[in-house]
């Protein structure tokens, strides 16, 4: 699990990861995200978990809960990364994995995010629509609005949602 002493490493693992990827713009973005999650959070509410290399960060994911105005709280998986030079190998999805584990284990039922679904669908994700599941803020890209229950059937919840300060601006959406 993620340790708040590995703060700038986190925020550098995801800065560089996304700057490869999306550019440098969308990396310090990013990287000001994760910073932004890891000091405004509540501690206790702060899902984080990494993946080493020896002592390296090389894949990191944060959970953070996703409040419905029906009263149901579900995690909201956002942001992920994993080194450049690490992807295609498993452990991103090993990641996911062992945080979703980790989150059943303490009776979360629902997981969202928000991005590519032919990534996430190999960890569980589906595809829902804003009808089933109202997001936090109107969403640019719907088709990568997923979901999944940690315990069976995903069942749509009424109302609005709301995301910890962190992601709670349009931009994100």
């Amino acid at each position: 699990p993620y340790e708040r002493v590995m703060s700038s490493e986190m925020i550098a693992l995801f800065t560089q990861t996304f700057s490869d990827s999306e550019g440098e713009v969308e990396g310090k973005t990013i990287g000001s995200l994760v910073g932004d999650l890891l000091t405004t959070t509540p501690e206790q509410e702060l899902k984080g978990f990494v993946a080493k290399q020896g002592e390296r960060l090389i894949a990191g994911v944060l959970f953070t809960p996703l409040r419905f105005e029906s009263g149901e709280v579900g995690y909201l998986l956002s942001p992920m990364a994993t080194l450049t030079e690490c992807q295609g190998k498993g452990v991103g999805q090993a990641l996911i994995n062992f945080g979703l584990e980790h989150l059943k284990q303490q009776g979360i039922e629902l997981v969202f995010t928000y991005g590519d679904p032919n990534f996430y669908s190999r960890v569980g994700f589906q595809q829902v629509s804003e009808e089933q599941f109202k997001a936090p803020h109107a969403l640019s890209f719907p088709h990568g609005w997923l979901a999944q229950s940690l315990t069976g059937e995903l069942t749509p919840t009424q109302g609005t949602s709301s995301c910890v300060q962190g992601l709670d601006s349009p931009a994100y959406w």
